[in-house]
Order: structure tokens, then sequence, then C-alpha cells
């Protein structure tokens, strides 16, 4: 409706888009399973929820948050949760054990995962090659933290049984598992990483929150946080699936206009870890690498190949079908919209 239709039609039918909107939706209120939703690397679905955008398109969804995106995997497959706003090579993981997951909006274009030593642990740290025998905290075990470990470590000739990798979360428990030396090394995301680098215990190894750097590591784009689904849901539930993306694409484009005190403002007090300045320098190191419009990169399913093949032996004869695994259909509709807008 055009902004003069909204004034002529008074504030009696105000409600009636929505209204209508609501009951073409097949499934209004989504389960949405995600790993450390605090995470900068979810940052779209947070603004989603906390401006309103799931409203406005007459969802409700409930978002439960895991402590990584491999849980947040489980739910899924298990049933207990429609959606999951995770990384994108877990389509691709899943497309090898039989399992049919489909992207449909972008929310990262980089990793934003960063590897780093621990300075108490490993003062004497010269190359990838000394985390041989080492612990290294991931998010959660098999989530895309560890994948990027695993990477890396394959690049510099070390095998993921070379060393040991130990869950740690995304949040407080990430930062006191490296002050305290329980673990030598970290692959994990913002705001935990810029709170352990300004408090000068973490040294960073790699960082994928430059995209230059992401695509140097992978070869290629490597999409990262995105909304994907069973393909189940999507053929059964397309109003829905649409009204996500519509609700992310609007996400994705407010935070690119964005500064650092309107995210401050529109993200939970719990999310800044005590202290808002780390959580500022943590969005401006990340904005960079979130998706400008939701647009899932034509070759980020090859991208995303290589890099799983390249650390598990049992993915190299898999016959992958990248187009299975993303779509931008949605995100397409969900641009047009918003321009219309």
């Amino acid at each position: 409706m055009h902004r003069r239709g909204f004034v002529l039609a008074g504030a009696a039918s105000l409600a009636l888009p929505s209204l209508v909107r609501a009951q073409a939706l097949e499934k209004p209120k989504p389960t949405i399973a995600v790993g450390g939703k605090n995470l900068l690397y979810y940052l779209p679905l947070t603004i989603a929820e906390s401006l309103g955008y799931f409203k406005a398109e007459g969802l409700e969804p409930t978002i439960v948050d895991f402590a990584g995106g491999s849980r947040a995997l489980q739910a899924v497959i298990g049933g207990s949760a429609d959606v999951v706003s995770g990384a994108f090579e877990h389509t691709l993981n899943m497309q090898a054990k039989g399992q049919r997951l489909r992207a449909f909006v972008l929310q990262g274009r980089a990793p934003q995962i960063v590897l780093g030593v621990n300075p108490k642990t490993m003062p004497n740290f010269k190359s990838v090659a000394d985390l041989k025998g080492k612990k290294i905290g991931v998010t959660a075990p098999g989530s895309s933290t560890n994948v990027m470990a695993n990477f890396v470590l394959a690049k510099a000739g070390l095998k993921p049984s070379d060393v040991s990798i130990i869950g740690v979360g995304a949040a407080n428990g990430a930062v006191a598992a490296m002050r305290s030396g329980q673990i030598d090394a970290i692959s994990n995301l913002d705001p935990v990483i810029t709170l352990l680098q300004r408090s000068g215990d973490l040294k960073i190894v790699s960082d994928t929150r430059i995209v230059a750097e992401a695509d140097k590591v992978f070869g290629g784009p490597m999409p990262a946080g995105c909304l994907y689904a069973p393909q189940a849901f999507i053929d059964k539930n397309p109003a829905t699936t649409q009204a996500l993306a519509n609700a992310l694409v609007r996400a994705d484009k407010w935070i690119q206009a964005a500064g650092a005190g309107d995210i401050i403002k529109a993200v939970p007090e719990s999310y800044l870890l005590g202290d808002r300045a780390v959580y500022v320098d943590a969005f401006l190191a990340s904005k960079g690498a979130l998706s400008p419009d939701g647009t899932i990169p034509e070759a980020g399913a090859a991208t995303a190949i290589r890099a799983l093949q390249s650390i598990d032996e049992s993915l190299k004869g898999v016959k992958f079908d990248p187009a299975a695994a993303f779509t931008n259909d949605f995100v397409k509709r969900a641009n047009q919209k918003h321009a219309r807008a």
C-alpha cells in the first residue's frame, strides 16, 4: 500500500494488511534454532527480532539459542525446530548424509571467525604448526568454528586428530577458558574475539572478519550465517519462507546504514558482555563481513565444498549438488519489495 493509501485508510484499518498477511502464512509461529545468538555473526537475526521486522511480516518466531551451530542443526534434523540461523556449509554437510537442507537468505558474506592463540600458554608461538598437541576452543565441536580451525590446521599440514578440540560456547565461558589457560588457542567470533584482543589475551593468527582475507583463506567467496531449512519445509511453507527472507533482508540493509550507537540501542544489554566499547569495536570489525542484501554468492557453494573436502576424507568422493544447497529466489523478491517500499 502506498503512503497516501495509509493516510486515506484511517487508523481503524491500519492493521488490515498485516492481518491479511498473517492469515496467508502457513506457519506464522516458526521455531528458529541458532547457535550463539549474541554473536555478531547472527546480528541480522537479532535486528529482525528487536526492530519488529518479523512482526511486520506477520511472524511470531520462537528463537531457541544453542551453544553452537552443530546443536542448532541437530534441532532441525530432530524436528524440534523449523529453520536454522546457522552456517551455510551445514547445508552441504547434510547433503552428504542424504538430508536436503537449503539456505534461502544470507546474513554474512564472510565467516567472521578468528583463530588466535593464547599468549599465556603459547608465548613463543611462531606458526600454525606449533598448535600440534594443543587444546583449541571452539563454540561447539562440529560447528563452523571447528571447520575453520581444521581448515587452517590442514593448510599447515596438521590433521584434526593432531589437536584437542574443546567446546567453550560463544560468550563469557569462552573468554574465561582463554584467560584461565584451559585452552591454548581459540576459534570464535565477535564480541568474544574483540574482548580477548583488547585485554591482551589473544594473538590473532587468521581473521575472516576481513572479506578479502576470508576469500584468500578459502580460495573464493565463503558464505557464512544464513537462514536454512529442510527443502520439505520450504516447499510446504513458501509464504512463511518469503516472510522470513523479507525480515532478514530488511535487517541486513538496516545494519549497513546503522552507526555504532544504533546497534547498541537495538541489541539486548547481555550481548555487550559488560563492555559497550568492546561491542562497538566488534561491530565495526565485523560490519564489512555482514551481507548488504541477503544474496548468497553463486560461487559460494563451490568454495564451501572445497573447504569441507579438504578437512574431511569421507567427503572427498561425494557428488555434491551445489544448486540444491541454496536459492536466491526469496531474496530477489524481498529486495524488490524493499525497493518499492
